[in-house]
C-alpha cells in the first residue's frame, strides 16, 4: 500500500469549483469506482459521495454476495481530501493489498479484500468547464443573469450526487432556496428535507435538536425524541447559519458526517443515518478557522463543494424579472378568487428599484414588493408605494396636524396606518400591517443606535437573538 507523505492528508483536494475573478470557471467532480466479481460477471459502481459502506446486506452502498463478508464489513470515506478505508469490526477482517488493516489510506488501483472477495478501488476526477446554463430558473431560483446561469450549471452537475455542499452568500441571497432546489433535483427528492437554523436555537437545546434525546436524559425530557438527522433519514439536512454552531458541538457534527451515525443525548447505541448534508453561511469560514471559532477539520469535511451566490446588486438585470415573478406568483398579491390585484410597476418606481443597492438582497426585494402591494391603490405600484428608504418620498408627508406647521415642535409623527386591504382575509391584512410595522420599527431603532444591534435590542426590550431574527426576516442590514 502506498504511503501518503506526512501532512499530505490534511491538504484539501475535494470536488471543487474554481473561481476566476469571482466567476465560476471549472468544476471538478471527485469520484471513485469499486469493482468486484459477482457470479460470472463483474459488478461495477461509481460513487460521488463522501462515505461508501461495503457489506453483505442491502442497506450498504456496495453489496458483495459472499457469506464470508460481514453485514457491515467496512467503510470507505474521504478524510482531508483523500480516501480511507476503515474496518467495521468484521469477522474476517479487511485487507488492503494483502495487508490486514483497521484503517488505511487508499491509493489508486489498490485492492481491498473483504472476506474472500476482492474489490478494486479506482478514484478519478471529472473536470468540467462551467458554461452558463440555458435555463432562466432552477427550482425556486429565478434570474437570467450570466452569474446565475453559471450557478444553475453547477447545480445541474452536483444535485444528482450525494456530495456535501456549502452555500455561501450574503443575507437574503436565497441560500435555503438553493438547498431546496438541490434536494428536489436529487435522488432524495421524495424523502424529507429538514432545515435546522444553527443560530435560532438556544445553545442548551441545540444538541438535543440535532441528535435527539432519550427519555430522562435531562430535566424536561419526558419522552424519547428523534433529532434532525434521524428525521431526515434518506433525505437531506440543511444546516443554515452554520457559522453560528457552538465550537463544542462541532466535533459531534464532524462525527456524524464521517460515520453517518448519531447518538442521542443520554443514549448508549449510535443510530445509522443516510443523509445528505447541505450547509449555508454568510460568514467567511476560512477566517473563522484562522481565528479559532470554527474547526479546521470540520471546515474541510464540509467544503466538498462551495457554491457562491451573487448579491442582487451584482445582477440588477434580474430585478424586474424577480418583481414580475413576485407579482404573478406571490399570495400577497392575490385576492380571494386567486386573481392578481397589482399587475405592474410604474416606470419611475422601477427606476428606484433598479438603483437601490439591496443590502438585504432578494429577501429585501420581496418584502419591499409585498409592502408596496399593500399600499397600492390601483393596479400599478407607484413611487410613493415603495418604502421610503428606496423611493426617497415619505408616503405620509403632510399627514400631521397643519396647526403645528411652522412651530418649533413641528415634525412628522410616526407613519399613520391606512385603510386595510379588505379584498383579502382579516388574517392576511393583519399580517401585512404587522410586517410593515416590524420592518419600520427595526430600521428606525438601528438608525437611532448607529447600527448597534445590542443597543437597539436593549432599547426595544427584546432579546438580541430575536432582534437579529427580525432583521433576517426583513433583509435588514446593520449598516
Amino acid at each position: 500500500m502506498d504511503e501518503i507523505p506526512a501532512g499530505e492528508a490534511l491538504r484539501p483536494q475535494p470536488t471543487k469549483i474554481t473561481y476566476v475573478d469571482g466567476r465560476a470557471a471549472t468544476i471538478t467532480l471527485r469520484r471513485c469506482q469499486l469493482e468486484a466479481q459477482r457470479g460470472d460477471g463483474v459488478y461495477r459502481k461509481i460513487f460521488d459521495g463522501d462515505v461508501i459502506t461495503v457489506g453483505g446486506t442491502g442497506d450498504n452502498d456496495f453489496i458483495i454476495e459472499d457469506e464470508t463478508v460481514s453485514r457491515h464489513h467496512c467503510r470507505i470515506f474521504v478524510e482531508g481530501g483523500h480516501y480511507m478505508v476503515k474496518d467495521l469490526d468484521s469477522t474476517n477482517g479487511t485487507f488492503v493489498n494483502r495487508t490486514r488493516v483497521r484503517e488505511a489510506w487508499l491509493s489508486a488501483g489498490c485492492t481491498i479484500r473483504v472476506g474472500k472477495s476482492e474489490v478494486r478501488f479506482t478514484p478519478f476526477d471529472e473536470k468540467l468547464e462551467v458554461v452558463p446554463s440555458e435555463r432562466e430558473s432552477f427550482g425556486g431560483l429565478i434570474g437570467s443573469d450570466p452569474t446565475m446561469r453559471e450557478v444553475y450549471t453547477i447545480l445541474e452537475k452536483i444535485s444528482p450526487t450525494d456530495t456535501t455542499v456549502i452555500i455561501e452568500g450574503e443575507t437574503g441571497t436565497g441560500k435555503e432556496v438553493v438547498a431546496r432546489a438541490i434536494h428536489d433535483a436529487s435522488r432524495r427528492g421524495r424523502k424529507p428535507f429538514i432545515v435546522f437554523d444553527c443560530g435560532a436555537v438556544p445553545e442548551k437545546l441545540i444538541e438535543s435538536e440535532l441528535f435527539g434525546h432519550e427519555k430522562g436524559a435531562f430535566t424536561g425530557a419526558i419522552s424519547t425524541r428523534k433529532g434532525v438527522f434521524e428525521m431526515a433519514d434518506g433525505g437531506t439536512v440543511f444546516l443554515d447559519e452554520l457559522g453560528e454552531l457552538a465550537l463544542d458541538l462541532q466535533p459531534r457534527l464532524l462525527r456524524v458526517l464521517e460515520q453517518r451515525e448519531v447518538k442521542r443525548v443520554g443514549g448508549l447505541r449510535p443510530q445509522r443515518v443516510d443523509v445528505r448534508v447541505v450547509a449555508a453561511t454568510n460568514r467567511d469560514l476560512q477566517t473563522e478557522v484562522r481565528e479559532g471559532r470554527f474547526r479546521e477539520d470540520l471546515f474541510y469535511r464540509l467544503s466538498v463543494v462551495r457554491v457562491r451566490l451573487p448579491p442582487l446588486r451584482d445582477r440588477r438585470t434580474d430585478i424586474q424579472v424577480l418583481v414580475d415573478h413576485f407579482l404573478r406568483k406571490s399570495r400577497f398579491n392575490q385576492v380571494g378568487n386567486g386573481s392578481i390585484r397589482v399587475h405592474g410597476v410604474a416606470d419611475n418606481a422601477m427606476e428606484r428599484l433598479l438603483a437601490h443597492d439591496w443590502p438585504g438582497n432578494v429577501r429585501e426585494l420581496v418584502n419591499a414588493v409585498e409592502r408596496a402591494v399593500s399600499f397600492a391603490d390601483g393596479e400599478v405600484i407607484e413611487l410613493q408605494d415603495l418604502p421610503e428608504h428606496i423611493s426617497g418620498t415619505p408616503y405620509f408627508a403632510g399627514a400631521w396636524d397643519a396647526t403645528t406647521v411652522g412651530t418649533s415642535n413641528s415634525s412628522p409623527p410616526p407613519p399613520l396606518a391606512r385603510t386595510a386591504d379588505v379584498n383579502g382575509t382579516f388574517k392576511d391584512a393583519k399580517e401585512q400591517w404587522v410586517a410593515s410595522f416590524e420592518r419600520d420599527y427595526i430600521e428606525e431603532l438601528l438608525k437611532r443606535n448607529s447600527g448597534n444591534i445590542s443597543h437597539a435590542a436593549r432599547e426595544a426590550e427584546i432579546d438580541r437573538k430575536y432582534f437579529r431574527k427580525l432583521m433576517k426576516k426583513y433583509g435588514i442590514e446593520a449598516s
